[in-house]
C-alpha cells in the first residue's frame, strides 16, 4: 500500500530553480489554494492522465477508493471505519501523496505559513514589512503529514497547544500567540493530519477538535486565537470501539464530512496480492503455499470459533508467509550444518541434482504447521474456545489445505502417488528431511510433471520445488481420505496405506 516519509525526517533540499523571493513567487503566476482545492486539484489531475492516485493500495479499487475520492473532490474531512489490519493507516497515509511536491512557505514559521496568505499577527507583520523581497522557503509534500496515535493520556497540549511560560517570563502578554507551544495539529497546517484509533481519545479532548473541525480555529486556555488553520483531518476507528473502549462523541461524529467502511479482501486474489506485496519472505514459498496460508486466514475469519468483532488482520496472513519463509530457511540451515542436501536422483521430469548440493530454502506444505503455534496470539476466540485455540487453527489449516489440493489438482490421475505407498509402502518426510532424501524414497512418479505444471513450478523445477509439490500432493490426498498418516516421536511425518 501506499507509503509516505515519516513526519519525522529531514525534508529532501529543493530544487535550486524555485523561487528564492515572494516577488520571484508572484512573477511565476502562482496562487495561493487550500489543502483541500489542493488535493481536489491533483486528484482530478491525475483521473485525467490515467496515473495511479493510490499506489498499492490493494482491494479498495471498486469499493473504498471511490468513497475517498468523492470525499476529497467534496472538500470533507473523513473518518475511516473498519476492523484491525484493514490497511486504514496506510490508506490513510497515501494521501499525502496527493500534494503537490514542493509548497513556498514563510521561513521560521512553526504553521508552515503560506507567504501569500499569512495567518499570524507576526507573519503578517513581517510579509507587509519585507514585501516582495521577502525570502520564502519550500517545504516537501513528506513533510506535510501529521500523524497521533490516541491514548487515553493525551492531552489539549499535545494536539492543540499551550502557553508556554517561559515566553511569559518573558514579557509577552497572555493571548499572544507568541506565547503559545502550537501541538501536532497546527503544526501541521497547510497538511494532512491523521487521528488513529479516535476512540480511545478521551471525551474531553475530542472536545478541543470540534472548532478544528468547523470554524477552523483553535483555543488555548480559554483563549481564542484566530487562526485560521488550513488541513485536512482524517480519523480512523473500529466499529466495535463506539461501544467497548470508548466512541467518538456525536458533535465530532457530525463534523466529519464522510463515514467511510473499510474491508478484508474481498476475495481469494486479493488476500494473495496483498501477502505477495507486503511479505518480506527470506526463502522461496511456492504459490500454492501461499494459496493455502490466503484460505487459512479467510478460514480462519469466517470461522465460528473467532470472535467477528476483532476481525482478524490482513497481518496475519503476512505473518504466517514470513513465518512458513523462516521455517524452510531453517531447515535449509540446518541441513546444511548436518552435512546433508545430497542432489536429487530422481524422475527425469525433475532432472538429477548434483552431489553435495545444498538444500536451498523452499517451503514445504509442512511447513505451515508451525504458523498455528505463532500466530494464536493474532486471533481472538469465542470465550468458549478458550484452551482449545491451537486445535481450531489446527483444524482450519487442514481445512485450507485441502480446499487449495481440490482447487488445483482437480481431474487430474494421481494414482502413481497412491501406488507409492501401495502393499507396506511408506513416504517418511517432515522438517528435517531433505528435498534429496523425499525424491530418493518417491522415485519416478507417473504423472508428476503434470502436478508440479498445475501448482505453477514450472517445466524445469529444483529439487526443493519438486520436493515441495509431491509433499502437497501427499497431503492431500491423506486429507481427502486417500492416504493414512502418522508423525513419529522425532516429529517426521509418514505417508503410507490407509489400511
Amino acid at each position: 500500500m501506499g507509503r509516505v516519509t515519516a513526519p519525522n525526517q529531514v525534508s529532501p533540499v529543493p530544487p535550486a530553480d524555485l523561487p528564492s523571493t515572494l516577488g520571484e513567487l508572484r512573477a511565476t503566476g502562482h496562487q495561493y489554494r487550500t489543502v483541500k482545492q489542493e488535493l481536489r486539484d491533483n486528484l482530478l489531475a491525475r483521473m485525467g492522465s490515467g496515473e495511479e492516485r493510490f499506489p498499492g493500495i490493494v482491494g479498495y479499487e471498486d469499493t473504498v477508493l471511490p468513497e475517498v475520492e468523492r470525499a476529497l473532490l467534496a472538500g470533507h474531512d473523513m473518518v475511516l471505519l473498519g476492523e484491525r489490519g484493514q490497511g486504514k493507516t496506510r490508506l490513510i497515509r497515501s494521501l499525502g501523496g496527493l500534494l503537490d511536491e514542493w509548497t513556498p512557505v514563510i521561513p521560521g514559521s512553526v504553521l508552515n505559513e503560506h507567504p501569500m496568505h499569512p495567518i499570524a499577527p507576526a507573519s503578517r507583520a513581517l510579509v507587509e514589512s519585507a514585501g516582495d523581497d521577502l525570502p520564502i522557503g519550500w517545504l516537501h509534500r513528506s513533510m506535510r503529514y501529521g500523524e497521533k496515535l490516541a491514548t487515553p493520556d493525551t492531552s489539549v497540549g499535545d494536539l492543540i497547544g499551550d502557553v508556554d511560560p517561559i515566553r511569559l517570563a518573558q514579557g509577552r502578554t497572555l493571548g499572544d500567540p507568541e506565547t503559545i507551544h502550537f501541538g501536532l495539529v497546527p503544526r501541521t497546517n497547510r497538511g494532512v493530519f491523521a487521528v488513529n484509533e479516535l476512540p480511545d481519545l478521551a471525551e474531553r479532548i475530542q472536545v478541543a477538535l470540534l472548532n478544528v473541525l468547523e470554524e477552523r480555529d483553535i483555543q488555548v486556555r480559554g483563549y481564542q486565537l484566530r487562526l485560521p488553520l488550513d488541513l485536512l483531518l482524517v480519523a480512523s476507528a473500529n466499529p466495535e470501539d463506539y461501544t467497548n473502549r470508548g466512541r467518538i462523541i456525536t458533535p465530532l461524529k457530525d463534523r466529519f464530512g464522510a463515514e467511510i467502511r473499510t474491508h478484508y479482501p474481498l476475495d481469494l486474489d486479493l488476500e494473495l496480492a496483498l501477502i505477495r506485496q507486503e511479505a518480506d519472505l527470506v526463502a522461496v514459498v511456492p504459490e500454492h503455499v501461499l494459496e493455502v496460508l490466503a484460505r487459512f486466514a479467510r478460514d480462519v475469519r469466517e470461522s465460528p470459533s473467532v470472535d467477528p468483532r476483532s476481525g482478524v488482520s490482513a497481518r496475519f496472513a503476512i505473518a504466517a508467509a514470513e513465518t512458513v519463509a523462516a521455517a524452510a530457511l531453517r531447515r535449509s540451515g540446518l541441513l546444511a550444518g548436518a552435512g546433508a542436501g545430497a542432489g536429487a536422483s530422481a524422475s527425469a521430469s525433475v532432472g538429477a541434482g548434483a552431489a553435495s548440493r545444498p538444500e536451498a530454502p523452499v517451503a514445504r506444505i509442512g511447513d505451515t504447521v508451525s504458523v498455528t503455534s505463532t500466530l494464536r496470539g493474532k486471533v481472538e476466540f469465542e470465550s468458549g474456545e478458550e484452551g482449545r485455540e491451537i486445535e481450531v487453527l489446527a483444524h482450519l489449516l487442514r481445512t485450507a489445505t485441502a480446499e487449495t489440493f481440490r482447487a488445483r489438482l482437480a481431474g487430474l490421475d494421481l494414482s502413481g502417488f497412491t501406488a507409492i505407498v501401495a502393499e507396506g509402502g511408506a513416504v517418511e518426510t517432515g522438517e528435517l528431511v531433505s528435498s534429496s532424501e523425499l525424491l530418493r524414497q518417491v522415485g519416478t512418479v507417473p504423472g508428476l510433471a503434470k502436478v508440479l505444471d498445475r501448482l505453477g513450478l514450472g517445466d524445469a523445477p529444483s529439487p526443493e520445488e519438486a520436493a515441495a509439490g509431491i509433499e502437497f500432493v501427499l497431503e492431500g490426498l491423506h486429507l481427502t481420505r486417500r492416504l493414512g498418516k502418522d508423525v513419529t516421536d522425532s516429529g517426521r511425518t509418514v505417508y503410507g496405506d490407509r489400511d
